[in-house]
């Protein structure tokens, strides 16, 4: 199952808007994808709750996973949209 790990880039961390970008990304995706901190139990990516429950902060790292076809290319687009700063106007 193909895997990254990312450090979440946005200053208020894994949190509200960067949340809920990244949440509405990861529901469109064509797999399911998961999201972990640590060695702790991945929850469903597309799940606003779950990963608010995450408390990733900045700089936290995080683990996506998912398998499918297109899992590669998902994992890939979801980490680039996690390593940048959501918070920022342009994001």
């Amino acid at each position: 199952m193909p895997t990254r790990t990312v450090a979440v880039g946005s200053a208020s961390g894994l949190h509200a808007r960067p949340a809920k970008i990244f949440v509405e990304a990861a529901a469109k995706a064509p797999v399911k994808v998961t999201i972990r901190v640590g060695e702790k139990k991945p929850v469903p990516a597309k799940s606003m709750l779950s990963v608010l429950a995450l408390g990733a902060k900045q700089g936290t790292e995080v683990v996506l996973e998912a398998d499918g076809d297109g899992a590669d290319e998902t994992l890939d687009g979801l980490a680039a949209l996690l390593a940048k700063d959501l918070d920022a106007d342009d994001a």
